[in-house]
């Protein structure tokens, strides 16, 4: 058998990307994709490097110098921020209370650290009050590590304040903001974050293999003073530093070129759009879907005040067979939504509505596609009602857009 008849093109089928990523591209974002590569240490791409370092301090609306997009996906990111600024010996509070707190406090024990858990129940967010107490009762402690965005659950963690906590306990604070970048405020400077890192596959439209990643001077300057250099050389931060800073570019190792020009273009579109705006237009979508969702049985999992709209989080009636009903939308339809994990494999879905599959057309076609198999299997008798509540929804908020207009 000759390898061309045993391999033929091939030609992914076309999907609605609605789970909880990677989100759809603009296609845009898959030209600047295809473009030809040039060399990572190429006059010409230093200068689109710097561009990126741009774009990206003003998406996590920071001043800070390092800030970069590191070669790897988001769990690249987290291992990135607790390798450097976690040395062994070191005593770490960590907010569990999903999937990714509970990796951070792994992260931790591997880099020789002491994970100091706050637990909170999978859904809820953990109380500042609980954070004091544990800053205090814990002292010394290097960092306070939370997750913004918990994408196992849909809850939205409040960071406002702990940044002034931290400071008062000489603690650093370390933010994952994986699902929140682009989607949702995530104000570095203001918040007074010391090391935040993200993925572009989520709210930034772009294919996954990158984490933007922001540390404060504070932060940089405890990674300088490290007792010992990094355990990873590939994702020592003092090292990376010299390749993004624009007076060394010291060689590392060899950038993703193509994935950086896509990058770069996807966050042209975030600023195009504008911060607020998108932040508006993921709440609204996320309002029209929960609206129709709720017609058809299924309720948020995380308490109100503290649900994300990029990624909803939302409970199963009984006796769903859910991983059933995934397949069906999926084979049938061509939408992709997600599963529970851990506690809550078989009890939720997680719908993300994350960059550009935050919009309107695609929640109602979700909402449209879930009806008739939820009709189906008769568990509905009013076909209709859950797109009719979304698009009231929707005409509700043009409605109130107008009148503070």
């Amino acid at each position: 058998m000759t390898t061309d008849s045993q391999y033929q093109d091939f030609v992914p089928p076309h999907r609605l990307l609605m789970g909880p990523g990677p989100s759809m591209v603009h296609p845009r974002v898959l030209q600047a994709l295809s473009q030809p590569l040039l060399g990572h240490l190429d006059p010409v791409f230093l200068t689109l490097m710097n561009d990126i370092q741009a774009l990206l301090r003003a998406t996590f609306h920071t001043q800070n110098e390092f800030t970069i997009a590191l070669s790897g996906t988001g769990s690249a990111g987290m291992e990135a921020v607790i390798a450097n600024l976690i040395e062994p010996g070191d005593r770490a509070i960590v907010g569990v209370n999903g999937v990714f707190g509970t990796r951070l406090a792994t992260m931790i024990e591997r880099s020789g650290g002491l994970p100091i858990r706050i637990e909170a129940p999978w859904g809820a967010t953990i109380p500042i009050e609980a954070l004091e107490q544990e800053l205090a009762r814990s002292a010394p402690v290097k960092a306070l590590v939370l997750v913004h965005a918990e994408t196992s659950t849909g809850a939205l963690q409040p960071l406002e304040d702990v940044g002034a906590l931290c400071r008062a306990h000489d603690a650093l604070l370390i933010v994952d903001a994986v699902t929140s970048l682009g989607g949702i405020p995530v104000e570095v400077d203001t918040w007074g974050i010391d090391a935040c890192y993200s993925g572009t596959q989520k709210c930034l439209s772009c294919p996954p293999g990158l984490a933007p990643l922001t540390v404060s001077p504070r932060g940089m300057g405890v990674i300088r003073q490290r007792r010992a250099p990094c355990h990873s050389w590939y994702l020592d931060l003092s090292l990376i530093a010299d390749y993004w800073n624009d007076h060394s570019r010291a060689y590392h190792h060899t950038a993703p070129i193509s994935m950086l020009y896509g990058l770069r273009e996807a966050l042209r579109l975030v600023h195009e759009e504008g911060l607020p705006a998108r932040a508006a237009r993921h709440q609204v979508n996320s309002d029209a879907l929960m609206s129709g969702l709720r017609t058809l049985g299924l309720s948020p999992l995380p308490p109100p005040g503290h649900r994300l709209p990029m990624l909803n989080c939302v409970t199963l009636p009984d006796g769903i067979d859910e991983a059933m009903m995934r397949t069906q939308l999926l084979q049938q339809y061509g939408i992709e939504i997600g599963g529970g994990l851990g506690p809550l494999r078989g009890r939720v879905w997680r719908i993300g509505l994350m960059g550009e599959s935050c919009r309107q057309a695609h929640v109602l076609t979700l909402l449209n596609a879930l009806e008739e198999i939820f009709a189906g299997q008769g568990r509905l008798t009013q076909p209709g009602r859950a797109v009719q509540a979304a698009t009231e929804t929707y005409t509700h908020s043009l409605g109130s857009a107008r009148r503070g207009a």
